[in-house]
């Protein structure tokens, strides 16, 4: 089975580092986008197993997105994503997603210390956070994902410390740290923001990681952490390169082997009787993409599946030879990369891909 991914283009206003497409909210355009959303899927006879609303601020929207999959097809125990900003995630907002069929729901929490919410721009304060968190395990979500951000200006090891440990002692399955980047056309890009230089970002993720698997949350891929069993499956699909859907402006999708973007515009989403999509890449499922995706996660890359595409493992063998040992691990038929490993992975994984 494929999983679906909707992208919810709106937002209440936008936080200066985001670069995600997004249009300020309107009851009427949420409307019409959710009639859109379900012409889209009604082109397509598929059963998901992982359903993920991302955007933008899906929360808004719940009651649009309890009619939506009303319209989408369901297999036996789906993995249904919400993402929510906690200022927003009241009781009526969080029982309707309940009640459609959501099982979980990814906070955008970013931080639990006031300072820096207010860095960041975020319109929720730390307590807000933790009461959303905590009200909406009270209406039944138990699956729960938090957002933390990583390498903000003047970011000390305390910090992250008192987010970690305040999210630890919440109903928390599921811990995201992103290390900030600065987007180019973001008001942070405009800023005079001294982000950590990379030696501190190193120290900031490895404290990160250590504290997150202190607190029971296990790293399985960069930056993703969570407890036994609680991994996003949806997410999963994009990096083991199996093949999702994507509907709504600026959705990616990998179905029937090609991969498709739907352009970064809402009113030509709702206009249209049925968006089309770009074609991006007309062979993306090669070794290099899959290698790249899979060195990402803590499982690593398979020898076995190496051969498949038709790559020697004394290929592979001789490329490690390459590189310093304190970047990977060999484990049995399987390559992966060290925390050390993640922080540099673009030019590790380069050296495993021979460039």
């Amino acid at each position: 089975m494929i999983g679906l991914y909707i992208h919810v283009p709106f937002c209440l206003s936008k936080c200066p580092y985001c670069d995600f497409y997004s249009e300020r909210y309107s009851k009427f355009l949420a409307e019409e986008y959710k009639k859109a959303v379900i012409r889209n899927l009604a082109f397509y006879n598929e059963s998901y197993d992982t359903v993920y609303f991302g955007g933008g601020t899906p929360i808004l929207l719940a009651d649009e997105i309890a009619d939506i999959l009303g319209q989408v097809k369901l297999a036996e125990n789906a993995e249904v994503t919400v993402e929510a900003n906690p200022c927003v995630s009241d009781e009526r907002r969080l029982s309707t997603l309940i009640g459609a069929g959501v099982n979980r729901i990814s906070f955008g929490v970013q931080s639990m210390n006031e300072g820096e919410l207010n860095f960041l721009g975020r319109k929720h304060s730390a307590e807000q956070a933790a009461a959303a968190i905590e009200l909406a395990h009270s209406i039944g979500f138990h699956n729960i994902s938090a957002d933390l951000m990583l390498g903000l200006e003047h970011q000390a090891e305390n910090k992250i410390k008192r987010s970690v440990e305040a999210l630890s002692a919440l109903p928390v399955t599921h811990i995201s740290a992103y290390l900030l980047k600065i987007e180019e056309g973001t008001p942070f890009s405009e800023m005079n923001i001294e982000i950590p230089e990379d030696e501190r970002l190193s120290e900031l993720y490895l404290y990160a990681c250590d504290k997150l698997e202190g607190n029971g949350f296990f790293q399985y891929e960069i930056s993703n952490f969570s407890k036994t069993g609680a991994e996003c499956r949806h997410n999963l699909k994009y990096w083991r390169c199996e093949e999702y859907l994507g509907i709504g402006p600026a959705a990616h999708s990998f179905f029937n082997g090609k991969r498709f973007l739907v352009p970064r515009s809402v009113n030509s989403f709702i206009s249209s009787e049925y968006q089309p999509t770009e074609i991006t890449d007309e062979n993306p499922r090669d070794f290099d993409e899959y290698a790249m995706l899979k060195l990402r996660l803590t499982e690593g890359l398979s020898f076995s599946d190496c051969e498949k595409f038709g790559v020697e493992r004394e290929v592979i063998l001789n490329r490690l030879r390459k590189i310093p040992n304190e970047y990977f691990i060999m484990d049995g038929n399987y390559v992966r990369l060290t925390k050390k490993g993640f922080l540099l992975s673009n030019a590790v994984i380069g050296k495993i891909l021979g460039y």
